[in-house]
């Protein structure tokens, strides 16, 4: 099968569009022909082995897996001995550890869930990781009814999925982003846009029940004026050091957090079949809508990425195998 490979890190240059053996699969599994795969800032980061705690999980020197991606849609084409649940034919989506970025993957039952009969592979494939992120971050922050929430990077592949899911639980929404992608949040139903080039959402008058920081650019501190005395900030940004990441905000937010009367939180997104199948259901009925910028061939992966690299995503971009 043909696969994207990478055998040491760096940046797109490093992937490679070759043959592969056809993964087998446990008895626990299910061999899916992968028809769409969308492309997350994970996968950057495992591509560049950056931040560097990374290496850690992936390879200190070079990385362990060697085939990216991790949310995929297709279609089963083979069942272990011992899963139940699925049949050779069905429609499924789910989050891969790796290996997505490939015409087959062997996927345990347990981390994919069937996709709608309505939802194109391409739109199925934009809820892992994207759309469960946001869900659990909305969640965290206790989003619901007459709750005010700030999203901070509404534009990208999280955000979009934020500000859409933020309405559908009954809140009002405020999307941050640049000038270019004003009317694409403004679309998608966020209830007010910032323009991040002209104005510091952290120095406006405004406060907010929910604070979701997909961005990372500001300091925890400057977040903390614009919340509501018993508000919730959720960080869910991989933005930080070379070396550390994120990880210094995240402390930073569990260590003063139980001084306060804000909650400052750091979500740890988790893998959830059940959270999948109420996405996909609300993507069937037209409750929210993936926003995919770009479709590209497997074949063309390292455009894709490129385009990552160098300019902010607009929604979610796509691979078709």
């Amino acid at each position: 099968m043909k696969a994207i490979v990478y055998a040491e890190y760096g940046s797109a240059e490093v992937l490679r569009h070759t043959d592969v053996d056809k993964p087998a699969i446990g008895d626990d599994e299910v061999l899916v022909r992968v028809r769409a795969a969308s492309v997350n800032h994970g996968d950057l980061a495992a591509m560049h082995g950056s931040p560097a705690l990374l290496r850690l999980a992936f390879g200190l020197r070079r990385p362990r897996q060697t085939i990216l991606g991790r949310a995929v849609a297709g279609t089963v084409e083979a069942v272990g001995a011992k899963a139940t649940g699925l049949r050779v034919g069905d429609e499924v989506f789910g989050e891969m550890s790796q290996r997505g970025f490939a015409e087959y993957v062997a996927a345990p039952v347990a981390h994919l869930a069937p996709k709608p009969a309505e939802v194109t592979f391409a739109q199925a494939a934009t809820l892992p990781v994207a759309a469960t992120t946001a869900l659990q971050a909305l969640r965290l922050g206790e989003t619901g009814p007459g709750r005010t929430v700030l999203v901070n990077g509404a534009s990208g592949g999280v955000g979009t999925f934020t500000v859409q899911l933020a309405r559908t639980l009954g809140a009002e929404a405020t999307g941050v982003c640049s000038t270019r992608n004003l009317d694409l949040v403004r679309s998608i139903g966020a209830h007010h846009v910032i323009d991040y080039t002209r104005e510091d959402v952290t120095r406006g008058v405004g406060r907010f029940d929910v604070v979701i920081d997909l961005a990372g650019n500001h300091r925890l501190s400057a977040f903390r004026r614009v919340l509501a005395p018993k508000g919730v900030y959720v960080s869910s940004s991989g933005a930080g050091g070379a070396v550390l990441g994120p990880l210094p905000r995240l402390i930073a937010a569990a260590v003063t957090s139980p001084f306060l009367s804000q909650r400052l939180r750091g979500l740890a997104a988790r893998r959830s079949a059940e959270d999948l199948a109420l996405l996909a259901g609300l993507v069937a009925t037209g409750k929210i809508t993936p926003v995919i910028e770009r479709t590209y061939p497997l074949s063309e992966t390292a455009d894709a990425i490129r385009l990552l690299e160098t300019e902010h995503a607009r929604g979610k971009i796509v691979l078709t195998a």
